[in-house]
């Protein structure tokens, strides 16, 4: 059998090669997000960056714990506590100290002034001494007014220098004395110790010189400082995780691109070894008319299907080496990925890779080779002339069952979990059944569409019409066979665009319904806090309504087995925010919003109003509140509230403005705007506000998700080619047939092409009807959820990939064609004979 399977590989070279592309491609896709998702597992190891000359370093703890029956469990707190200055001073008195404060500081032009290539921090210049700072030029603050700044590359900022900084009590001139190099992790503003506790009270943390048990022991237990010492100076660095919550992002995108491309791969390729085999119907049935056995007939095809997909499988591997460091170096150059990103040394995902792609092969053989051998031979003669049995029962009810899961699930869905359809890992993996279910059907669905949509066509004036639309209704398998990119193509690009544009216009829309505000002003980046100094000028003017508020976070403790910690936001006054916003108050009010209570929404476990609720505050406290008020879920934004008291070691990060009904909006608005620029602010109006916000389009996660489309949709494109060269090598014979009819030749290859372009219509109507179950889904579940907002429609993504998918069918089936036909039709009509 392998010496006769080699032989017929050999002669069907044509079939084979597409076989072996179609599954060479596949495992390289498999294979290079694989080994780029392997990549996001490990981050890379620093050292302690800030403070590496420091010999302990003591600060809030930043980490709760919980003991629970499954062990012990932690979360991250938003606010760590401060040090309090009473232990500052106990501190002292075991060795020398420095304390440490950080806020927020801007400087007009920093990046081209300074070199700055993040947001400018403050600290004071006494804990230089522990970090890696050392001056290259000037002195050291000494007086008010006078600060050393980090220069980074291309600084143009030297000692002398007077610059206009923004510091939480409002902007005013300083005076630059000495520059610091660049240390990378963060850009820097050094005061004198007097003045930055003047700016910024709270102390961060306190460096200490002195043996560890000793400020241990000054510290005692139950203290809520923690103590770090060798690695764990990491701790006070800034942001140390950042490394690691930069790879969850990129995990979870790459995780995505991986299911998406091995389910786009192994389906193409499932479907281009059933097709190669069905195209030697005539062929199998000439050998078990020789005398061969079903047995002999089923190990000749697997025999073929294991040579090409072994010398398949390893080349896909090869390319999918090679391709998988030049996959993330493009996603760090686009930022979609950290700047340090790169492909680690490990190997498992070209085993998966290679072992997938040989079993999808043989799988794809299995059904086709089964029939081939249980068929006897006239019959199978017979079926290699006109499909008269393209689908088997069997295959009809594992298409209709996986179908009708695929729509139970989405039911199930809109009736229990609304909300979970919102979610990226159900809104990608949802139209991939529907998908599947609609892909095994084509058989059954490809040949009343394919007359339906060709009855125009086929009545107009000329016999090409009518012979496309014959001719794709006739070759049920062959029709399928290249409908099936494109329905891929066209459901995964309409379903993923489309579910993505429309939650973000729910979003806008949700975030327009909320906000009574006339102008929101937020800070420039996460973590940090707008200029008191702002705040006083906005409360300054006459005749607005000005809502404070602070980013930070409530954990609870669900069940007494897992650590929930939700965002939340704590408000100044819940009288200015019920004047700002409209929040979706399903129970409650939020009148009742004081330092005892809490603004819970509908995921919380308890939802009760006026029930109390044990929780975590940010900077660690336990608290007990009273559920003042419920909201609706909406789209996962309606959060928690809270009060500003219980958010003690967040700043304001927003403003919200109203201007009243006697004021003018003209004066307000110049005032606003005038104390926004004096402290390096941006205000926006509302609807400026939202759309900045809120954007339709953009945003590394859309990046992501058009990464993974384009790769996706580029090796669908080329197995659409493939696969439509390997149907035209194969009709050659039919071709000829009508050029000794009396068709020119260009008569026949308009026929190819219109043919070509009907199919692909074909699939593109079964991939558009399973992107509208998804879409109207997605819709549905927004109405329960209670958001009005529009379903939008990728018409632009779905024109592009319909004309690109057109336009490539008709190259890729007219050129072989072309081809074919320079040798005369007689010739061409015995080369089968």
């Amino acid at each position: 059998m392998l010496s006769l399977a080699l032989r017929g590989m050999r002669a069907r070279w044509v079939t084979f090669a597409g076989s072996f592309v179609a599954l060479a491609l596949g495992v390289a896709l498999v294979a290079a997000t694989g080994l780029a998702l392997a990549a996001t597992s490990d981050a890379p190891q620093r050292g302690t960056e800030r403070f590496a000359r420091a010999r302990v370093v003591v600060q809030g703890t930043d980490e709760l714990k919980a003991d629970t029956p499954n062990g012990v469990r932690t979360s991250a707190l938003t606010d760590p506590r401060a040090v309090p200055a009473e232990l500052v001073r106990k501190l002292a008195g075991v060795g020398a100290v420095a304390a440490d404060r950080t806020f927020p500081v801007a400087v007009a032009q920093a990046g081209r002034r300074l070199g700055a290539r993040s947001a400018l921090v403050g600290h004071p210049w006494a804990v230089a001494a522990a970090t890696p700072y050392r001056l290259t030029a000037g002195r050291a603050p000494a007086a008010p007014g006078e600060v050393v700044v980090t220069a980074g590359p291309g600084a143009r900022v030297r000692a002398g220098d007077r610059i206009e900084v923004v510091t939480p009590e409002g902007p005013g001139s300083r005076t630059v004395v000495g520059t610091v190099p660049a240390a990378g992790f963060e850009s820097a503003v050094f005061f004198t110790a007097a003045e930055a506790a003047r700016l910024a009270p709270r102390v961060d943390r306190v460096t200490v010189d002195a043996d560890p048990a000793a400020v241990r022991a000054v510290l005692g237990t139950g203290s809520g400082m923690a103590v770090l010492t060798g690695a764990d100076r990491r701790r006070a660095d800034p942001d140390p995780d950042r490394d690691k919550e930069a790879l969850v992002s990129v995990n979870a995108l790459l995780g995505t691109a991986a299911g998406i491309t091995a389910f786009v791969s192994l389906s193409v390729v499932a479907s281009t070894f059933t097709f190669a085999v069905a195209q030697r119907r005539r062929e199998l049935g000439l050998l078990r008319m020789a005398g061969a056995t079903p047995g002999q007939v089923r190990r000749m095809v697997y025999a073929e299907a294991l040579v090409v997909g072994v010398l398949a499988a390893g080349a896909g591997c090869g390319l999918g080496r090679w391709a998988a460091p030049r996959l993330a170096s493009w996603m760090a150059g686009q930022g979609i990925a950290p700047a340090w990103f790169r492909i680690g040394a490990q190997t498992w995902p070209l085993h998966v890779a290679f072992w997938t792609g040989l079993a999808v092969a043989l799988c794809g053989v299995a059904a086709a080779s089964f029939r081939a051998g249980r068929t006897g031979p006239t019959a199978a003669l017979r079926e290699a002339a006109v499909d008269s049995a393209a689908m088997p029962w069997s295959r009809r009810l594992v298409a209709a069952a996986v179908l009708l899961t695929g729509l139970g699930l989405l039911v199930l869905a809109l009736v229990e979990h609304p909300g979970d359809m919102l979610k990226r890992k159900t809104y990608v993996t949802q139209p991939m059944l529907l998908i599947v279910g609609v892909a095994l059907l084509a058989p059954v669905l490809v040949r009343p569409l394919t007359r339906l949509l060709a009855w125009l066509p086929a009545r107009l004036p000329g016999a090409v019409g009518m012979l496309a639309r014959e001719s794709a209704a006739a070759g049920v398998r062959r029709t399928a066979a290249v409908a099936a990119p494109v329905v891929i193509t066209v459901a995964l690009a309409c379903s993923l665009l489309g579910t993505t544009a429309t939650l973000g216009e729910a979003k806008a829309a949700e975030a327009r319904a909320q906000t009574r505000a006339d102008y929101v002003v937020t800070a420039d980046a996460p973590g940090r806090a707008l200029p008191a100094g702002f705040v006083r000028a906005a409360r300054s003017v006459p005749g607005v309504t000005v809502s404070t508020s602070r980013s930070t976070g409530v954990t609870v403790l669900e069940e007494g087995t897992a650590l929930v910690r939700s965002a939340a936001r704590a408000v100044g006054s819940a009288a200015d925010l019920a004047k700002v916003s409209h929040l979706p108050v399903v129970a409650g009010s939020l009148a009742g919003l004081d330092d005892e209570s809490i603004v819970v929404n509908e995921e919380w476990l308890t939802t009760r109003v006026g029930q109390r609720v044990p929780v975590r505050l940010g900077d660690g406290r336990s608290a007990d509140l009273r559920i003042a008020a419920v909201l609706a879920v909406g789209t996962g934004d309606n959060g928690v509230y809270l009060s500003a008291r219980n958010a003690a070691g967040a700043g304001v990060d927003r403003v919200d403005i109203k201007v009243g009904a006697g004021a003018d909006r003209a004066a307000v608005g110049r005032r606003l705007r005038a104390a926004g620029e004096a402290n390096g602010l941006q205000v926006l109006g509302v609807r400026q506000w939202i759309d900045a916000h809120h954007p339709r389009t953009g945003g590394s996660t859309r990046l992501g998700l058009l990464m993974i489309l384009a790769i996706a949709l580029l090796y669908t494109g080329i197995a659409l080619a493939n696969t439509l060269v390997m149907a035209t090598a194969d009709r050659v014979r039919d071709l000829a047939v009508l050029r000794l009819a009396g068709a020119t030749r260009a008569q026949v290859l308009r026929f190819v092409a219109v043919e070509s372009v009907l199919v692909v219509v074909v699939g593109a109507v079964l991939g558009a009807a399973v992107s509208a179950v998804n879409l109207l889904g997605v819709r549905a579940a927004l109405g329960r959820l209670g958001v009005r907002s529009a379903l939008v429609v990728p018409w632009q993504a779905a024109g592009t990939v319909l004309a690109a998918s057109a336009l490539l069918a008709v190259l890729a089936a007219t050129l072989p064609a072309a081809l074919a036909l320079r040798t005369r039709p007689a010739e061409l009509a015995g080369l089968r004979e």
